[in-house]
């Protein structure tokens, strides 16, 4: 999110609930989806709650796949662990999604797919 300060005036509804303009959420949403930090990290940063910052996100994609628009996700850091194998072992890379699902990469090919498989599981997002 960028620095800058603002000011807005905000609504409060009767049980003292902020009302955050459309636009507002969007780029809140949008800053995000490119920051790289856990939903959790960002709704701290940004002063929201966890649980509206994910329904935020899951609404904006929500209304990006029912346009068709492609949500196209962040950067977002990785772990990398490098470990030396054997040498009767076969070179390669695994990549490890979480839960215990490992892909085996060990050629060029194979990268490509894993590669269409990572983007596709991120396109779908968590929520």
């Amino acid at each position: 999110m960028s620095e800058e300060i603002s000011t807005q005036v905000l609504k409060v509804d009767e049980a003292g609930r902020v009302q955050t303009p459309r636009a507002k959420r969007e780029e809140i949403v949008a800053a995000y989806e490119s920051s790289g930090m856990t939903g959790r990290q960002f709704a701290t940063y940004c002063g929201v709650r966890y649980s509206t910052l994910m329904c935020w996100v899951k609404r904006y994609r929500k209304k990006k796949r029912a346009t068709g628009t492609e949500v196209v996700l962040g950067k977002r850091w990785v772990e990398a662990v490098v470990e030396r194998k054997a040498a009767h072992e076969e070179a390669g890379l695994d990549v490890e999604i979480g839960t215990g699902v490992r892909l085996r990469v060990s050629s060029l090919r194979q990268a490509e797919l894993a590669g269409e498989i990572l983007r596709a599981m991120g396109a779908a997002g968590p929520c």
